[in-house]
């Protein structure tokens, strides 16, 4: 098996220098439980957790994969174990109990899960759904579907999924078939319907699922307005919590993926024997047909989106370690500069090599940044006393989650091809583990809505969310960043790149506004482009934010103090990434600015 290589180093300093995390620590919530001096300890033993515990379950998901076996889905032996350890331990669903002393912030949570999501994906998953479910219980479920699902779910006991996606309708859940009939017993609705692409929709880790499905009532409003949200179990519960009989759940199906061999993607059929019954989560549909339904699963989606953004940088990290080491251990060919008679030398010393790794370096720290400002801000919101605080996070968080979830798992693709090309054709062969990272991370463009979706909630709602002030409070801050910070010494050349790029950005925003009565089509045709430059601005301002930091904390350690290279690289990295990276959104204002419609022009038949 490769070696599980990781670092949490980049965490630490997120979390203890970067960001106010004494903030975080100080809340209610988190006061008496932790204090900024403990993320140490807990983030030391949550990477060996992922590298003795976890890791060995990825190897055994690749050589034994999911399999459907009589209408049952056998999950990799391994998963079985891990699973307990993981729930037995407090890295499971007990961390979204409100009811519970001692859990994590999610900031610190959330480099727990990276580090564990590295080292077996699939298994962490399984955390993962159980946790989003039990959270959209606990806010909307009734105190009876309280005490029947909760507490098996936070000890991990059962575990939950989402159910959206239908084979007639995928990002347009709107137009769903699944259907709810009221029976006798208040709250219990008979459910029909099937749903496809369901992550560990079935398995045989627990003894039950909880199924969080969306379906339409009988007699509600078509599209999205009319959807409600229902608790389904596999098998029945009784009303003493134990569990009864099989609830007339099928799995007919199970997907051959390109990747993530140990997470079943399932297709579920509810109801074919007319005996599948479910809990609804919050009030039926109102007097016009109105259900709670989208609401209620958008908590959940986009907690989903934030973990898929996650995904997409932890694969990006794990193929960047493994391509740094081998580049310090493989010996192939002579520096372009040292002439045909020159020594051999390591692949890290050759000038292109070097180009990949500091791209895949610099634009990992950049999407990690993002990712844990994003983090940060979910603690405030849902823990802070402030009111004024917690707007103020919850507006950037509406901004950011597009940004996290699209541009994370876009670039991750290209960031693992170069840490493939590092390798050279050792890259190409399953031996090694930046293959399975390349097959891993590619469905994270997809899951959890496509990321252009993801470019329209972002162009089409962001922008001109409340008349345009949420989007402009956001640009206001990078405003305010390069003000403060344009003529620090060091930093002039990236500065002044930055604020080229925010006036580029700016152009290119309002001729798409401005063209958009008229020119409607561009929107949707350049939305792509202008969510990853507006997430590669982003970025730009807070990495140079961490090289600023990183300076100073260098600046005041010997030269040969350990941490010294760390704070050198994270100052180099930002460089990098705003001279190398970001200088993108120039080119793309002015390629925006042209209005070229050719890929619509172009006669169907010719594509």
């Amino acid at each position: 098996m490769p070696e599980f290589l990781y670092s949490n180093r980049d965490h630490k300093f997120i979390i203890k220098e970067w960001l106010d995390g004494n903030r975080i620590f100080e809340l209610d919530r988190f006061k008496d439980s932790y204090n900024l001096e403990d993320v140490d300890m807990v983030l030391d033993q949550a990477l060996k957790v992922a590298k003795e515990v976890v890791a060995p379950t990825l190897e055994d998901s690749e050589k034994n994969p999911c399999q459907l076996v009589d209408g049952k889905v056998i999950m990799p032996e391994s998963y079985h174990h891990v699973y307990r350890f993981l729930n037995e331990n407090g890295w499971g669903s007990s961390n979204i109990n409100l009811e519970e002393e001692g859990v994590l912030p999610d900031l610190v949570l959330a480099a727990c899960k990276e580090m564990m999501t590295a080292a077996g994906p699939g298994v962490v998953q399984i955390v993962g759904l159980t946790s989003g479910s039990s959270k959209l219980i606990q806010f909307f479920g009734d105190q009876r579907v309280k005490d029947l699902f909760l507490p098996k779910m936070f000890s991990g006991q059962w575990a939950g999924t989402m159910c959206l996606t239908e084979p007639g309708g995928g990002s347009d859940v709107g137009d769903l078939l699944s259907r709810a009939y009221p029976t006798d017993v208040p709250g219990v609705y008979q459910i029909r319907g099937t749903k496809c692409f369901i992550s560990q929709g079935d398995h045989n880790v627990t003894e039950n699922i909880v199924h969080l499905t969306l379906a339409r009532i009988e007699g509600a409003a078509p599209g999205t307005r009319g959807v409600s949200l229902f608790a389904v179990p596999k098998n029945w519960v009784n009303d003493d919590g134990s569990m009864g009989e099989w609830n007339d759940v099928t799995t007919i199906a199970i997907e051959h993926k390109l990747g993530w061999k140990g997470s079943a993607t399932a297709m579920l059929n509810f109801g074919d024997n007319g005996n599948c019954r479910g809990f609804l989560l919050g009030s039926p549909p109102d007097e016009n047909g109105v259900g709670q339904g989208m609401a209620q699963m958008f908590q959940m989606v986009n907690g989903a989106r934030m973990s898929t953004g996650l995904s997409a940088m932890t694969f990006s990290s794990s193929a960047y370690y493994s391509a740094s080491q081998y580049a310090r251990e493989r010996i192939q060919g002579r520096k372009f500069s040292a002439g045909k008679d020159a020594t051999r030398v390591r692949l890290i010393e050759h000038e292109d090599v070097r180009r990949m790794l500091m791209r895949q370096k610099s634009t990992i720290e950049a999407m990690r940044a993002m990712l844990y400002k994003t983090y940060y801000y979910f603690d405030i919101v849902a823990h802070s006393a402030d009111g004024d605080e917690r707007d103020k996070a919850r507006r950037m968080i509406d901004v950011n989650t597009p940004l996290v979830k699209a541009y994370c798992s876009d670039i991750s693709w290209e960031l693992i091809a170069d840490a493939i090309q590092v390798y050279g054709g050792y890259g190409y062969s399953e031996e090694y583990p930046v293959a399975r990272c390349a097959r891993d991370t590619k469905i994270l463009s997809i899951w959890e809505g496509a990321n252009f979706i993801q470019s329209l909630d972002l162009v089409g709602r962001k922008w001109s969310m409340k008349k345009g002030t949420v989007f402009a409070e956001w640009l206001a801050d990078i405003d305010a960043f390069i003000e403060k910070n344009g003529n620090t010494p060091g930093f002039e050349r990236e500065m002044g790149i930055l604020a080229d790029c925010l006036k580029a950005y700016k152009e290119a925003r309002t001729f798409i506004l401005t063209s958009f009565q008229e020119k409607p089509h561009l929107m949707p045709l350049y939305s792509t482009r202008l969510l990853h430059s507006t997430a590669m601005l982003y970025c730009g301002m807070l990495i140079i934010d961490q090289a600023l930091v990183a300076k100073e904390k260098a600046a005041a350690l010997s030269a040969d103090h350990p941490d010294r290279v760390f704070y050198l690289g994270k100052v180099e990295s930002a460089k990098f990434y705003v001279c190398n990276v970001v200088p993108e959104v120039i080119m793309l204002s002015n390629i925006i600015k042209t209005a070229d419609t050719s890929a619509l022009d172009i006669p169907e038949d010719a594509l």
